[in-house]
Order: structure tokens, then sequence, then C-alpha cells
């Protein structure tokens, strides 16, 4: 890694690499001072060790290219891993401020209280009331939509995510699945002034999985970093968005996806072959009664897809199928009732496309305001009501890693559109355990399955996302 330059009273002075910190640019250059004076090396190493000892709260780094970037580390308060993120904020923020100052030189001869005084700062600047949660704006009213600008980042709205799945063929007809998906989450509403390059705004936080079908393997890989000099972020004029090297670009209706981790990758290109889709009403998807419980929601249901993939091999291996894309943003979507929820993106082989959600409540009833949306072969859309649906769970399998217990098998049923198809995954094991990013342990996976649609035999695929089966999610999204 290089470490940066930093000017202290007028001087360029380029710090040594002290390889025992394993801190970030970031860091090292705002400790600088504190670095020079004796015995601080040894604090600091004890320091760093706290931070990234074996507690059971830290995970490894996340990485870019095998170099290492950042530490995280959970925070409980706020459900993603951010915490030693809010420390270097908070500590960058108290660094223009004589008094602190004088109180940390003197923490620094103490480990036990220089602890507590980083505890004490993070606490006060992470909820402080500098950026109140208000600021953020609230789904609260129909949208005026303007693409292709809203593909792009809502920076208004504390979250966001671009959600990417699908089932793709080789040339010897072997079927792989695939996730790609990218966070947004919003630490605080707006920057100091002035402000720098590693002031942190947002947090970008990235899952990529495969899924090899014939040889009933499931990879993932996650990265989170903040926005720093282009390391990460997300334009607003288009879709546009970027983690290290993950990346989804549209440019006119062209989508252009590229991830890679040690021995996968993917390159794909996804052109829409249906319109739009605007789920809940003009794009408002309800997530409970409360004011702001709710997100814009748009999706490209069907996307023809091609280009590569590697999963164990070392060579490339052309591809060809059929895609999903989500888009969803907003500021306040779940309570602290809300355990978790089903999501399910199916399509079918007549044509038609199948979306619900079922929001799961810690009392076992299933929150009034799940949905869904049926999107007939010509691109209609159809509105699906909690009571037009009905989801059975004919199995479960309990994952060896987590303890948590998932459904797998399911008999769906939407008598009001002729809808009833039963699915289970390709793969049993689809559990990802997201410590060096979100914190959240989830299952999503590819799926398949067959029933009938109008009175007709039809196949399904498509992809499966469970969350709040190894912890509650309420409070947190």
């Amino acid at each position: 890694m290089n470490i940066p330059h930093c000017k202290l009273k007028n001087k360029n002075f380029k710090m040594k690499k002290i390889e025992a910190f394993k801190l970030d640019g970031f860091v090292r250059s705002r400790l600088s001072r504190a670095s020079r004076k004796p015995g601080s090396a040894n604090i600091l190493k004890r320091l760093d060790s706290h931070f990234h000892g074996n507690d059971g709260r830290i995970d490894r780094r996340t990485s870019y290219e095998n170099k290492p970037y950042f530490h995280a580390t959970w925070c409980p308060h706020v459900g993603m891993r951010v915490f030693y993120e809010s420390i270097k904020f908070s500590y960058n923020a108290f660094l223009r401020m004589h008094w602190v100052l004088r109180i940390l030189n003197v923490a620094f001869c103490n480990l036990h209280f220089a602890l507590l005084a980083f505890f004490i700062l993070q606490n006060l600047f992470f909820f402080s009331p500098a950026w109140p949660a208000d600021e953020w704006r609230q789904v609260s009213a129909p949208r005026i939509w303007n693409f292709p600008r809203d593909h792009g980042s809502h920076p208004e709205y504390r979250t966001e995510w671009w959600y990417f799945t699908g089932i793709l063929l080789d040339n010897t007809g072997s079927q792989y699945g695939y996730q790609l998906t990218f966070f947004r989450q919003g630490i605080r509403y707006k920057l100091p002034n002035p402000s720098g390059p590693w002031d942190i705004r947002d947090v970008y936080l990235g899952h990529f999985t495969l899924t090899d079908v014939p040889q009933k393997k499931f990879q993932y890989s996650e990265r989170i970093s903040r926005s720093g000099p282009g390391l990460a972020g997300a334009r607003t004029e288009a879709m546009d968005v970027w983690l290290f090297d993950w990346s989804a670009r549209m440019k006119e209706t062209t989508i252009a996806l590229k991830a890679r981790h040690d021995q996968m990758e993917l390159d794909l290109t996804l052109v829409p072959k249906k319109p739009l889709i605007f789920h809940g009403q003009n794009g408002v998807s309800r997530k409970g009664p409360g004011e702001g419980q709710a997100s814009y929601y748009t999706s490209f249901t069907h996307l023809e897809t091609k280009g590569f993939l590697k999963t164990s091999s070392h060579i490339p291996t052309e591809v060809k199928g059929r895609s999903w894309f989500d888009q969803e943003f907003g500021s306040n979507q779940l309570t602290a009732e809300q355990k978790g929820w089903d999501w399910f993106s199916l399509y079918l082989s007549d044509g038609r496309d199948l979306m619900i959600y079922f929001l799961r409540l810690k009392d076992g009833s299933i929150e009034p305001a799940s949905s869904g949306t049926l999107v007939e072969a010509d691109g209609k859309t159809r509105h699906l009501k909690l009571s037009e649906i009905s989801i059975k769970i004919l199995d479960r399998w309990k994952s060896p890693r987590s303890g948590a217990e998932y459904p797998c098998r399911w008999r769906i049923q939407i008598p009001s559109s002729a809808v009833d198809l039963t699915v289970a995954p390709y793969v049993p094991n689809q559990e990802l355990v997201t410590k060096g990013s979100t914190g959240i342990t989830y299952w999503e996976g590819a799926i398949s399955g067959q029933g009938t649609s109008k009175g007709q035999p039809v196949n399904c695929q498509g992809y499966i996302e469970l969350t709040g089966y190894a912890g509650s999610l309420g409070g947190i999204f």
C-alpha cells in the first residue's frame, strides 16, 4: 500500500511504513503527530491489536488486488460494519480542537483510557445531532421519474442498492447462477466544510456470488469501502456504480457488469427485453404502515445476458441467459418488529415474471404491507396484494455454518392470476455470512421449479433471498 503524504506545519512529511500498525493511510496521517512521541508506537500497536484482535467481533480485512485497504468492525447500533470507520471520522473531526489533542496526548500514556476516549468520541459524533435522521428524505409520495437519471444514485436518501441476479448457460448446457449487488449506506447527510477525499458521507458495500449447478458449488465474495479518492462511488446522472474493480455501468440501453475475486470472475452485457417495471403504486413499495416505511422500487425483469464467467477454472466460460435487476432506495423501511423478509424473483417459461416479498414479523405473522408484482409477457403489470398470495413452506434446510434454519422448498399460489408453482434451490447451501461487509448472514440463491400458469404447464427459474433467519434485521434497514 502507498503511504500518503500529509502536510504538517506547511511541510510535506512522508510517514514511515510501519507494518505492525496495520492501519490505513487515513488513520496514519491523522495520528502522525502522536506517532512521533516516545512510546506512542507501542500504544498504537496495542490499539490496533484491540480493534483487529480475536475478540469475536472482528473479521478479515477487505482487500483489492491482494492489497489491504482498511478494516471494518461490527456496530450493532446501525447494523453495519462501520464502527471503526466512524471512530476514524470522529477523531478527524475533533482533531482541530486543541483541548481534545491534549486529552489524546494523555490518553496515549494509558491503553485503557485511550480506548475509552476513542469510544466516547465515536459515540458523541456518530449519534450527535450534526446529521439528524430527519434530514434524510423520506419516501412518502409518488415520484416524478426521470431516466436515465433515476438509474443513478439518490444521495438524499439514506439506503440504496443495485441488485443483479441471473441464470446462465454455457455451450454444453451447464447452468450457473450469479448475484452482483452494490449497496450505498449513508452515514451522515452533509460533509463538513471544508472536506477532504477521506471524509465519510456514504459507505459502499458489495456482494458477488456464483453458483455452479453441475458441481453443486457456491462461492461468494464481499467488499466494503468509503468513497475515498475514487475507490467506490455512484454517479447521480446515470447508472455508474463501482467498488474497486467491481462495476455496473449503463450506456444507453446496455448494462455492463464486471467483478472478480480470486478464481471468481464475470464480465457480462445485459440488454432489457421488457420495459422498466414500477412496483407498488407507481414505484412506491410499502414496507409498513408508518411514515417513511417505504422504498422507491423499480426493476428490469427480463435482461438478455451474454458474456464470460469463471468459477474454479482459470479459463473463462462463454455464457448466455437471462438476468433480473432491482433498484431500491429509501431512508426508513423496517421497524424493530419486522424480523426479515422472503423475496422471490421468478421468470416463467410462458413469458410471465413474478416478484413477491413477504416481510416477517417477530410474532410469526406477515406484515400486511407485503405484496408482489405480476409482469405479463407483453410487459404489462399488476400489483398483487398480500391477500392474493399464498406461500406454503414444504421443506427446510439447516446451515452447518450459522445454525440458521431456512425454508428450502415452497408452493406459490396466486389464484387471481392462475399461478401455481413449486420451487426449490439448485444447491441447498447458498448462504452468505457477510461479516466483512454488512455483517448480516442471509441466504440468497438460484432456484428452479414447475407448475401451471393460466392452466398450462410451465417451468420457472429465478432467485430467492431469505433474511432474518440468522438474526433479526428489525431497525437496521
